[in-house]
């Protein structure tokens, strides 16, 4: 029998979940005892690992002082201004400011509403087409189903907002070829510069490049999703920085907190916030119940000293090297086919006639956990505190699996 809990991106109908009761690091735990190693940070956020007693208490800490309160005119509070300044240090967009909401979803909308925003209030409301790629990832919102490039996911939800497109991946001629024959009309470039739950697809070489040339050349934003990307995964802060581009927009959330609290929010460069600044009467008509929550502001404050103090960023590249070179040799032997990565995020492409989800459900019955994508592709994502030894546990059973 069904409960009351209707799961995301599951079958209404399955009823045998596996409750996570506990965790510790790169460690997972059922309600039946069983011992896990995160492959997947939880659904690639986890980055400091779980268990964080200091993030734990810098919840409590706030909540003591007040939980929330709105940051609607007039109000605001000073977790949120920090986190704004702490941000902005790290900023990928040229002299921003910080738009929170409540996760990478509400981002992605809050990005495109912008985009088309600040070309009206440029005096350019007929730029209002968003060109986002195939494969894209972009939330489940309505404005991010509507850039979805993962076609399942747009099924069954139209009509679907308008004036927003998907071209080829990676395909710089075809996005080229689209921005000259509708130059007029262009609000803006949605794409993850690494896409993730697509199935972890670096840019080809020139690519990202290519699509700021583009933008400018069109009078266009750039707007990078970093919702998976951000905060070390890449080993910098984030793929803007790994890639040297200045997109005018960058989307995150996700290990903005490690997931220990909700947040999300958008970094606004200088090319979006100036027509929205430039008439002192302009009253920005957006925005959420949960933004600036002081004490989702908390949270990544504190996730964020960890993240820099325990020089996460290193070892997103010795996690992923020792991951990739695991899977390479497995790749040599056969076992797999290829593997797809850069920085700490891989994707494993399975040899013709073995099937993801099924690998996932024995590397289940292993102790380790992986994303099952598209038919052909288990994902790795692990928390940037995982230890060798496990990383090892995550190779040695996987290639059990395989053989």
């Amino acid at each position: 029998m069904v409960n009351g809990f209707l799961h995301p991106f599951a079958k209404p109908t399955r009823t045998d979940f596996v409750k996570i009761v506990r965790g510790r690091g790169a460690l997972v735990w059922d309600s039946d005892g069983n011992e896990y190693v995160d492959g997947m940070a939880s659904l690639w956020y986890c980055n400091v690992g779980h268990g964080r007693a200091e993030i734990a208490a810098a919840i409590a800490s706030q909540i003591d002082k007040i939980e929330a309160y709105s940051c609607f005119d007039p109000f605001s509070n000073e977790p949120a201004e920090e986190l704004a300044e702490v941000l902005l240090a790290h900023s990928p967009v040229a002299d921003g400011r910080v738009f929170f909401c409540g996760s990478g979803s509400e981002a992605v909308d809050t990005a495109m509403k912008l985009a088309r925003l600040a070309h009206v209030q440029a005096g350019h409301p007929e730029k209002t087409l968003i060109i986002s790629r195939e494969r894209g990832y972009h939330g489940t919102n309505y404005g991010g189903t509507s850039a979805q490039g993962i076609a399942p996911n747009r099924v069954g939800y139209s009509p679907l907002v308008p004036d927003v497109v998907q071209v080829p991946s990676d395909d710089l001629e075809a996005v080229s070829t689209l921005m000259a024959s509708r130059s007029g009309e262009i609000a803006a470039v949605l794409v993850e510069p690494v896409q993730g739950a697509g199935g972890v697809y670096p840019p080809s070489d020139g690519y990202l490049n290519g699509l700021r040339k583009l933008c400018d050349q069109h009078g266009a934003f750039l707007i990078f999703d970093e919702v998976i990307s951000g905060f070390g995964r890449l080993g910098t802060w984030f793929a803007a920085h790994h890639y040297d581009i200045r997109p005018d927009m960058v989307t995150f959330a996700k290990a903005v907190t490690s997931g220990y609290q909700p947040l999300g929010g958008v970094y606004v460069g200088s090319a979006v916030r100036t027509p929205l600044e430039a008439d002192t009467n302009f009253f920005l008509r957006t925005g959420y119940t949960y933004s600036g929550h002081p004490t989702v502001c908390a949270a990544a404050l504190e996730n964020i000293r960890i993240v820099e103090r325990e020089d996460l960023f290193t070892r997103a590249h010795e996690i992923g090297k020792r991951l990739r070179d695991g899977f390479e040799a497995m790749a040599r032997d056969g076992i797999i086919d290829h593997v797809r990565s850069v920085g700490a995020v891989l994707g494993v492409g399975l040899p013709a006639g073995r099937d993801c989800a099924t690998v996932r459900d024995a590397l289940l019955k292993k102790g380790v956990i992986t994303r099952a994508i598209n038919t052909d592709t288990n994902t790795f994502c692990p928390p940037l505190v995982i230890k060798d030894s496990e990383i090892d546990r995550i190779l040695d059973a996987y290639a059990s699996v395989m053989s």
